[in-house]
């Protein structure tokens, strides 16, 4: 019979669990890097602002959103004071159809068309990164985040939308100019499906959120808690997939982004600011990766699941055994990176 130990620390490397995913992850602090020794030592990838085509936007570009100083700008022309715009990806993943088709190619294959919106969220500053805006310039991207989503679900064949953020080359940031993409599909991600099967399961058989439970425990052990405020918990959770990853969700349940309050979308902005800034300088300037998992857009009702905005740091690499056993290696424990990041300015 397994025990509860709250001396779990003690163990020179651990599998840990997740009960969402289902993934055990390693954390493999035998390995006995301190928490100064994942600073990033790599160089940054520079454009100039001259040569940077999201500074010097083509007139013909298919304008989705304008935004200026948190206020949505009433045509799709680009005014002198713009501050962010939303354009189509020029090379997109996915592309608008009216129709699917599906193919299927002998036994086994099959071939469906690629249909899906894929849009880029540019903010106007070249070099002024979330870690370095101020509070309302966040929040207005949260908005733009919000107008588009809200957009984008009404649309044919969209069922999962992705909102996602590449900061540096590690991360598949192709433009080193601050920006963010969305991209629709008509299928949900797999990660995603298996979080709602595992979430639906659970509140069926304890009546609770199993997202609200797990924020009640982190808020009483306080371990793992990087930053909170009213609204928004930040933790590197139990099973962290990569060191320092940290996830922030609303402490009350909520199953969709796109419902998000103003008062939320300002506590989301401190949160999102603050954590960023401490990884940035507690990990000097490492590349990282930020996502949203809510629920799909498929018109269905989802009540068991919470919403919630996962940062992923780029420190390590994927090597052999992960890749081949789909099983992550953290060379930190989370309580040690919580810490360590609670203590870093921002």
């Amino acid at each position: 019979m397994e025990e509860e130990k709250n001396n779990y620390c003690q163990f020179p490397s651990q599998f840990r669990y997740d009960p969402v995913s289902q993934d055990w992850v390693i954390i493999a602090v035998g390995r006995g890097k301190r928490p100064e020794a994942f600073k990033n030592t790599r160089q940054k990838i520079s454009i100039s602002q001259q040569d940077c085509v999201f500074c010097n936007q083509k007139s013909e570009d298919q304008r989705k959103l304008v935004m200026v100083n948190g206020k949505v700008h009433k045509g799709l022309d680009l005014p002198p004071g713009w501050t962010l715009v939303v354009i189509p990806n020029k090379f997109p993943a996915f592309c608008p159809t009216q129709k699917i088709e599906k193919i299927k190619i002998g036994k086994f294959y099959r071939i469906m068309t690629a249909a899906g919106f894929c849009e880029v969220i540019i903010t106007r500053g070249h070099d002024n990164h979330i870690f370095q805006m101020e509070i309302p310039q966040v929040k207005e991207l949260i908005d733009a985040y919000q107008f588009r989503y809200i957009a984008l679900k009404k649309e044919k064949f969209v069922n999962y939308i992705s909102v996602f953020h590449n900061y540096g080359p590690e991360a598949g940031a192709s433009q080193p100019h601050p920006h963010s993409q969305i991209i629709t599909s008509p299928f949900v991600d797999v990660d995603l499906t298996r979080s709602l099967v595992m979430a639906k399961r659970y509140r069926a058989k304890n009546k609770k959120c199993i997202y609200c439970e797990m924020n009640k425990w982190e808020m009483k052990e306080k371990s793992r808690i990087v930053f909170e405020n009213e609204h928004f918990l930040a933790i590197c959770p139990f099973a962290s997939k990569t060191a320092f990853e940290t996830i922030i969700s609303p402490k009350k349940h909520f199953s969709r982004f796109e419902e998000i309050t103003e008062e939320m979308k300002w506590s989301l902005a401190e949160v999102f600011r603050t954590v960023l800034g401490k990884i940035k300088n507690g990990l000097n300037d490492p590349s990282f990766n930020y996502y949203l998992h809510t629920s799909p857009a498929d018109g269905k009702k989802h009540p068991y699941h919470h919403w919630h905005w996962t940062i992923f740091p780029r420190i390590g690499i994927q090597a052999g055994f992960e890749i081949g056993t789909k099983m992550e290696i953290s060379a930190i424990e989370p309580e040690a990176a919580a810490e360590y990041l609670r203590d870093q300015s921002a």
